[in-house]
C-alpha cells in the first residue's frame, strides 16, 4: 500500500483479537465485568473516602485520586476493546489511536507519579511521625496530585506530536489490542531516522520508570530501617500494614509495565504481548480496587456503614403507607 493510499484510509486495524465469533464473546463477557467492577470499585473508593470525615487524611486522599485516575486509565482501551470484540472490522482511525496513546500513557505516567508521591507520604508518616501534620497539608496533597498530573499530561505530548506526522506507507494492520507507542511505530516507512526515535522512545520509557522505581525503593529503605527499630512485634505490624496495599499496587503496576517498556529492541511474540499488555491495562486495574478496600479496614468499615444505612433507608421506605 503506498503512501497516498494510506493517507486515503487514515485508520488501522486490530489483527490481535480473536478469528471466530464465538471466541470474541468469550473474550467479551469477562472484559465487561472487569469493567464494570473497574468503575464501580473506583467510585464506591472515591464516594467512601469523600462521605467519612475520618478517611480525610492524606494517604486516603492520594488514594481517591488513584482510583479517580484509573477510572480514566482504563477508559482509554477497554470500551474500545469492548467493541471491536463485537465488531466485523476492528479498526480505529488514526487519530482515535493517537488519542488513545495520549490518554494512556498520560493518565500511566500520572498514577507512576502519584505511587511515588504516596510513597513520599508514607515515608514520613513512618519516619518523621511528629512533623508530618505539619509538612504533609492538604494544600501540599493536592499540589503533589496536581504536579503529578501536570507530569504526566505533559511527559508523552513530544512522542504524541511526533507519531502523529509520521507517514504510514505499509500494512495497517496492528499487531495488538490497543493503540500503543511500539506496535504503531512498527507500522511507520522504516528509515533510519524512525529506527533511531523508537530507541529514543524505548530510553525515556526506562528513565520514567527505573526513577520513580529509585525514589520509591529508597523510601521504603527508610521506612523499613525505622520499622525493623520499633521494638515491639505489634508496633511493627501496625507501621508495616500502612504500606501493604501500596507496596502490592507498585509491585504489580511496575512489574508489568518493566516487562512491556523495558525491553530495549527485544521483541516478544504477539501472544506475550497481549499478555503482558492485558497485565497493565485491565488485570492490575482490577486488583487495585480490591487491594485498597479489601485490605483496609477502615475502608471495609465504611462501606459496611453505608450498606447498612442504604438498608435501613429501604426497608423505611417499603414500610411507608
Amino acid at each position: 500500500m503506498g503512501f497516498s493510499n494510506w493517507t486515503t484510509a487514515q485508520e488501522f486495524i486490530f489483527s490481535a483479537f480473536p478469528c471466530s465469533w464465538g471466541d470474541s464473546v468469550i473474550c467479551f463477557i469477562p472484559l465487561l465485568f472487569i469493567y464494570a467492577f473497574i468503575i464501580v470499585g473506583n467510585l464506591v473508593i472515591i464516594t467512601v473516602v469523600q462521605l467519612n470525615a475520618h478517611l480525610h487524611t492524606p494517604m486516603y486522599f492520594f488514594i481517591s485520586a488513584l482510583s479517580f485516575l484509573e477510572i480514566w486509565y482504563t477508559t482509554a482501551t477497554i470500551p474500545k476493546m469492548l467493541s471491536s470484540l463485537l465488531s466485523e472490522r476492528r479498526s480505529i482511525t488514526l487519530n482515535g489511536c493517537v488519542l488513545q496513546m495520549y490518554f494512556f500513557h498520560s493518565t500511566g505516567i500520572s498514577e507512576v507519579c502519584l505511587l511515588t508521591a504516596m510513597a513520599f507520604d508514607r515515608y514520613l508518616a513512618i519516619c518523621s511521625p511528629l512533623h508530618y501534620p505539619t509538612i504533609m497539608t492538604s494544600r501540599l496533597c493536592a499540589q503533589l496530585t496536581l504536579g503529578c498530573c501536570v507530569c504526566g499530561f505533559l511527559t508523552p505530548l513530544p512522542e504524541i506530536a511526533w507519531i502523529s506526522t509520521l507517514p504510514f506507507c505499509g500494512s495497517n494492520h496492528l499487531e495488538h489490542i490497543f493503540c500503543d507507542f511500539l506496535p504503531v511505530l512498527r507500522l511507520a516507512c522504516t528509515d533510519t531516522h524512525t529506527i533511531v526515535m523508537i530507541q529514543v522512545v524505548d530510553i525515556v520509557h526506562a528513565v520514567e520508570i527505573i526513577t520513580a522505581v529509585m525514589l520509591i525503593f529508597m523510601s521504603y529503605v527508610g521506612i523499613v530501617a525505622v520499622i525493623l527499630r520499633i521494638r515491639s512485634a505489634e508496633g511493627r505490624r501496625k507501621a508495616f500494614s500502612t504500606c501493604v496495599s501500596h507496596l502490592t499496587v507498585f509491585l504489580l503496576f511496575f512489574g508489568s509495565v518493566a516487562l512491556m517498556y523495558l525491553r530495549f529492541s527485544a521483541t516478544y511474540s504477539l501472544f506475550w504481548d497481549t499478555a503482558i499488555a492485558l497485565a497493565f491495562a485491565v488485570l492490575f486495574p482490577f486488583f487495585n480496587p480490591i487491594i485498597y478496600s479489601l485490605r483496609n479496614k477502615e475502608i471495609k468499615e465504611a462501606i459496611k456503614k453505608h450498606i447498612g444505612q442504604a438498608g435501613i433507608l429501604i426497608g423505611k421506605s417499603r414500610n411507608l403507607p
